[in-house]
């Protein structure tokens, strides 16, 4: 497992973009593509938004959240809760300004940190479902 983790972490390192999944106010899972600013280890990824956007608004209503990456045939589904983060300085970058005209002190600019408490993977004909 130890390998299959290290190999996941690598991908998701690797990984511009990530589907993170928040849950609507009917309760139904709503997939999003979004870009992958910063992974620790295998479980956990950094994403900015909009304080304003749904995503944001759905996950201070409920943090159940679900997120999956993939590279040639290999993929790793996690299952976990997000926490909504103040903006942070030392994760700004540069192609956010395309979203937040006021830069990294942009009230509209918040983190979203996913953290996953269960995986199921698949790397190199390898399944393994467990809990992090």
């Amino acid at each position: 497992m130890e390998t299959l983790e290290k190999k996941a972490a690598e991908m998701l390192q690797k990984s511009e973009v990530v589907v993170l999944t928040s849950i609507n106010q009917e309760g139904y899972p709503r997939p999003v593509p979004m870009s992958n600013i910063k992974s620790e280890g295998a479980t956990t990824v950094w994403l900015a938004t909009g304080k304003d956007s749904l995503k944001t608004k759905e996950f201070a209503a409920n943090p159940k959240a679900g997120l999956c990456f993939q590279e040639e045939g290999n993929s790793v589904v996690l299952t976990g809760k997000v926490e909504i983060k103040a903006r942070q300085q030392e994760m700004w970058q540069e192609w956010f300004s395309a979203h937040f005209s006021k830069g990294p002190t942009d009230p509209n600019y918040v983190l979203l940190k996913f953290k996953g408490h269960h995986a199921t993977i698949w790397i190199d004909g390898h399944f393994v479902r467990r809990n992090l």
